[in-house]
């Protein structure tokens, strides 16, 4: 099986915080991958670690084959937790902010994107909801044809109708067996239905990793279940 993104021994330290610990992981192409945890497990930093957006301490993170970094962000689209737009721009003046960071980014779709998220070009981006800033950011990485996709709880802290748009854009855009998303949430009840592969953090390391279903069966129980019974 092909995969997408690799972890060998894959360490992280700020300081004398150990946020990652010689994590081992494969994820194959082509799967939608829930990645569970509590705050503090690690789940952004992977995420970092795969976007190139910083550095292992020891070990390598992979993207199809090749080490994280410069070289591998075109292959990548990775929307963080944090709100990352110019307030002062447009809607659409972000869009085409973004076309210059990424060459393939697909500006007709990004417009559909944006008209299904409900928000109109026009508007300033301080001027948006913090559901409708998550439903932007969602909607400009939709928008590229990168292989690995990577989010960080795109679902935190927003209201219901943009969850649900959220994730209805996330389903009709995906590319299965062509496009990877890692998808980092704690509204598990939500997204569920959408994971293939789940991976479950503590402390840095892993510990449990599977196919959903299987995982559904072997423990007779929800994701959102198990979830409750491994970090309670």
């Amino acid at each position: 099986m092909e995969h997408a993104l690799r972890a060998h021994n894959l360490t992280k330290r700020y300081g004398h915080t150990l946020a990652l610990c010689g994590l081992n992981l494969e994820i194959p192409k082509g799967k939608i991958v829930a990645l569970l945890g509590p705050n503090g497990s690690g789940k952004s930093t992977l995420l970092k670690l795969f976007a190139g957006l910083i550095h292992p301490t020891a070990g390598e993170a992979l993207v199809l084959g090749e080490r994280a970094g410069v070289e591998t962000k075109s292959k990548v689209a990775y929307v963080p937790e944090f709100n990352h737009l110019y307030r002062w721009q447009t809607v659409d003046e972000a869009t085409r902010l973004a076309m210059k960071f990424f060459s393939d980014l697909d500006y007709e779709l990004a417009q559909k994107l944006i008209a299904e998220m409900q928000l109109e070009p026009g508007l300033k981006i301080g001027s948006l909801s913090k559901g409708m800033h998550a439903r932007l950011k969602l909607a400009l990485a939709l928008a590229r044809t990168a292989p690995v996709l990577l989010l960080d709880e795109p679902l935190s802290g927003i209201d219901p109708q943009s969850r649900r748009k959220i994730l209805t854009a996330l389903v009709d855009t995906y590319r299965p067996g062509e496009q990877t998303i890692i998808l980092s949430t704690h509204q598990v009840l939500e997204s569920e239905a959408t994971f293939d592969q789940v991976l479950f953090l503590q402390d840095g390391e892993l510990v449990l990793w599977g196919d959903a279903d299987e995982l559904r069966r072997e423990h007779n129980s929800s994701i959102e279940d198990l979830f409750a019974k491994i970090y309670q």
